[in-house]
């Protein structure tokens, strides 16, 4: 197998993770989705990353999509429950951890824009969805120790991934302050070998 992906994308972080505690050997190539050649097109008609190409060709994309596969592909470190009400209660999380990465992607495409056309209206909307997403984190973890059950599942490689990543774009929301709760388990997270080896950078 194949991961196409880039080391800042939150989605391809937790693509990455998930392989490393399933400890599934896949090859991982860096691609530029914004270059004019870039191999994403040919496997992702979205062109959007990750995507993962299996070893007869077939391509998987949206990490949500990908890390369902991955789980179901070994039984070692199971991140998916199997009963209903768990394996829903873990995916809300991931939902709401992407969502949040989702709307912080459109607050960054609305700024990049030229002056005269950015719309603060827009950006206040989105940061208003980053925000609130970040109080329910808040209220659903409370002083559990894992976002969901008794152990570690994909709900906390979503909220690790999700919080790495507002850290790494938007250092100026001080949610380690302002949420000591998520600080906590976010830290616990980090020590993890495949979150540590997996920190978002910007390419050089």
């Amino acid at each position: 197998m194949k991961l196409y992906g880039s080391v800042p994308s939150p989605f391809t972080r937790k693509v990455r993770i998930v392989l490393t505690e399933k400890r599934i050997e896949c090859a991982f190539e860096l691609v530029d989705v914004m270059a004019k050649d870039t191999p994403v097109n040919a496997h992702n008609p979205l062109g959007k990353v990750p995507v993962l190409v299996l070893d007869d060709g077939t391509t998987l994309y949206d990490s949500r999509v990908i890390v369902e596969f991955l789980d179901n592909v070994s039984p070692i470190s199971r991140l998916i429950p199997e009963e209903n009400r768990n394996r829903i209660a873990v995916r809300r999380w991931e939902a709401l951890s992407d969502g949040v990465i989702d709307a912080g992607i459109l607050v960054r495409y609305e700024q990049a824009r030229e002056a005269k056309l950015k719309s603060k209206a827009w950006i206040e909307r989105q940061t208003g969805k980053m925000q609130r997403g970040l109080v329910e984190m808040a209220a659903e973890l409370g002083d559990k120790p894992w976002c969901h059950g008794n152990g570690f599942t994909l709900a906390d490689v979503a909220f690790g991934c999700c919080l790495g990543w507002l850290s790494f774009r938007f250092p100026h929301i001080e949610w380690r302050t302002d949420y000591a709760n998520l600080a906590r388990h976010y830290d616990k997270l980090a020590e993890r070998p495949a979150f540590a080896d997996t920190v978002p950078t910007v390419p050089a």
